[in-house]
């Protein structure tokens, strides 16, 4: 198993799956937003995509609970850039993190009030709270932090050989992570990880050996359909321990 890409119709996938990602993420989708808290409060770290203290100060904070982007876990760690529709908004919006899953009156996105400030010029910001929800436009962008390739890291409730659990940090550009598999030397096969919630993908009795390769299905649209499979380099299986994180070098 090479991490390096072999082949030309590989190569080929990657472009067209490139061009989706352009098309993916170049449009506006309507939709609505809200806030809770005060001006100074931080997002939830009970999040349902499983990032713990993390998911409250990512991006310097900037993250939102989502509904439709959610998309049972998938969604989690994807960037998007929110502008709100109002007299007094800013042309940039603010670019938050999915860190959680949430749901108010009608609304994809769920902001610290920080956040949701930030969407409003400078005079505009108190007004803008004022209105409690507010008509907004959103699309996927890729993430300009914590770099570009996909990082993952081992989850808290690892016992390895016993038990494997990871959490997807960063996924790669505007990609999608739809499936992750471990290489089982024994059987020379790959064996399916299950996604149990939120950006977490965990195994019962996973491969045991002295190294350790993983594989992720990338999607430009969140599909399973349509994901591609990327190999990441060998890791040493002494190393899986709880808290431990890895960049697979997977950049898109």
């Amino acid at each position: 198993m090479d991490f390096t890409v072999k082949s030309n119709c590989l190569m080929f996938m990657l472009m067209v799956l490139s061009c989706l990602v352009l098309s993916h993420s170049q449009y506006f989708i309507s939709s609505r937003a809200t806030y809770f808290g005060s001006p100074d409060c931080k997002g939830n770290p009970r999040g349902a995509c499983g990032y713990g203290e993390y998911g409250r100060d990512v991006n310097d904070g900037y993250v939102a609970a989502v509904h439709r982007p959610y998309r049972n876990g998938t969604g989690c760690g994807g960037c998007y850039q929110v502008k709100c529709k109002a007299g007094g908004c800013t042309d940039e919006g603010v670019t938050v993190v999915a860190t959680d899953f949430g749901i108010g009156d009608r609304t994809d996105f769920i902001f610290p009030a920080r956040v949701y400030s930030k969407m409003a010029q400078a005079d505009f910001e108190g007004e803008l709270l004022s209105y409690g929800v507010v008509d907004i436009e959103y699309r996927r962008v890729p993430c300009d932090f914590g770099g570009s390739t996909l990082v993952f890291k081992i989850h808290e409730a690892t016992k390895y050989p016993y038990y494997l659990a990871i959490i997807i940090v960063y996924p790669p550009g505007v990609y999608d992570v739809v499936g992750v598999q471990i290489w089982e030397e024994d059987s020379k096969t790959w064996r399916d990880m299950r996604k149990p919630y939120g950006a977490v993908w965990d195994m019962e009795n996973p491969p045991k050996g002295e190294k350790i390769t993983f594989r992720f299905s990338l999607s430009a649209t969140g599909s399973v359909d349509n994901g591609e499979w990327m190999e990441t380099p060998t890791f040493v299986s002494t190393s899986l321990q709880a808290g431990a994180t890895f960049d697979t070098g997977i950049q898109l």
